[in-house]
């Protein structure tokens, strides 16, 4: 049975997921206990796609927090994500690996142990994933993770993403490009024109809300940063 504690902190991090300003909202799910914030946050990887993506936000703090107070608490949560994404698990794992990426980028210390997982999940020598909709969550991942340590788009990473931009799914496309985007060492010169002129437009998380963005931004996003990048 639900204890009445649970059900009431349940219904208020879904409230100030949905209601609150980012800062607001991650000012005050940090007052809430971290052991009962977890599975609170995990409950919101299913269901709305907004909620979701700001609950993995708040995963992301989380996991910094706990890195910071006591680093084995940090690893139980990250198996806890890598668990959810096994077969044996018996679930699916969504969100698992936007929120591995999430949590990475914020913490070194984790990065150091788990980073090379997260990037196995997008490598079929490795622990690939090959549910789609999955692996728009590592492309994401591993996109979030880029922007925090750009360095590590090493040649092999940098294949793995690139053969996704050729996807007949726009979001994997989208979420691609915006990995090489964020990592901003990548040759703009033999990005594909179809990708330039891509009209297909996809949501895309900005830090607490989504915008509707074309592809064909994204691959320009790309041009730019590199050409900036290479300027004398």
């Amino acid at each position: 049975m639900t204890k009445p504690y649970g059900r009431q902190t349940k219904k208020k991090v879904k409230q100030l997921l949905q209601e609150f300003p980012r800062r607001e909202a991650l000012s005050r799910l940090e007052l809430i206990p971290d052991e009962q914030l977890i599975g609170h946050l995990f409950s919101h990887f299913y269901g709305d796609e907004l909620i979701k993506f700001r609950s993995i936000t708040a995963m992301g703090e989380l996991g910094l927090r706990l890195a910071a107070k006591r680093m084995e608490k940090a690893r139980i949560l990250m198996r806890r994500i890598m668990w959810n994404l096994n077969d044996e698990s018996g679930g699916i794992g969504w969100g698992s690996p936007e929120a591995m990426g999430e949590i990475l980028s914020k913490s070194q210390e984790l990065a150091l142990e788990f980073k090379s997982i997260l990037f196995s999940y997008l490598d079929p020598k490795g622990n690939f994933i090959e549910h789609q909709a999955l692996q728009r969550g590592v492309l994401w991942g591993i996109g979030t993770y880029l922007n925090a340590a750009p360095q590590d788009l090493n040649e092999t990473l940098k294949g793995l993403i690139f053969s996704h931009i050729h996807s007949f799914d726009p979001i994997k496309r989208g979420y691609a490009i915006r990995a090489l985007v964020n990592a901003g060492s990548f040759n703009s010169s033999i990005v594909p024109e179809y990708l330039l002129t891509d009209s297909e437009e996809i949501d895309m998380f900005t830090g607490w809300h989504f915008q509707a963005t074309p592809i064909a931004d994204i691959a320009r996003a790309l041009i730019k940063k590199n050409n900036c990048l290479c300027s004398p």
